[in-house]
């Protein structure tokens, strides 16, 4: 059974421990934020297609696993992440295509996910593909070795979550801390 975004959203950040989480924009974002606020979860408020790119950048700075929580729509307007994400090939990079085939933030316009295999995309640049189908167990994706492309899919549509009511410097300065303190250990 095909999970609403939040419930996948819920069931991932559910099994993280001190994993990193870039999330795309928009309700995404609100979703993982009403879920479970932490200064590890970086709430991106603009930049779409950026998210799989801020990730591998942080992935690269770091040896901390990084989760990156990206839509289709994103993922197809920034195909050029994935092809430099998977050339730099970090082990500690794990993107989450929450595919629910529109773009459901500016208002469910369909994108091209379902007449592209994105999954199957992703493969053949190497990344490692894990799919899910029924059983969304993020603990099989955690346990691979990266990058790691987890291909969800989820239904179209948001859930019914306020605004994030941090500002965008409150989130950067947060989350560069947490960052900055991981390194320092």
């Amino acid at each position: 059974m095909m999970l609403e975004r939040i419930e996948a959203i819920e069931r991932i950040t559910g099994v993280l421990e001190d994993e990193l989480v870039i999330c795309n924009l928009g309700f995404p974002s609100r979703e993982l934020y009403s879920i479970r606020d932490s200064p590890r979860h970086f709430y991106m408020l603009g930049s779409m297609g950026m998210a799989s790119s801020i990730g591998l950048g942080l992935a690269l700075s770091q040896e901390r696993r990084v989760v990156v929580l990206d839509g289709d729509g994103s993922i197809l307007m920034n195909l050029g992440g994935l092809v430099t994400a998977a050339a730099q090939s970090p082990g500690n990079l794990i993107i989450v295509l929450l595919d629910n085939r529109c773009y459901a933030t500016t208002g469910s316009q369909c994108t091209y996910a379902d007449v592209i295999d994105l999954g199957a995309v992703a493969e053949s640049m190497g990344f490692n593909v894990i799919r899910f189908a029924d059983d969304l167990n993020f603990e099989q994706a955690l346990a691979m070795d990266g990058p790691v492309f987890a291909h969800v899919p989820v239904k179209p549509g948001n859930a019914d979550v306020p605004v994030i009511d941090l500002d965008a410097e409150e989130i950067i300065e947060r989350f560069i801390e947490e960052v900055r303190g991981a390194t320092e250990d």
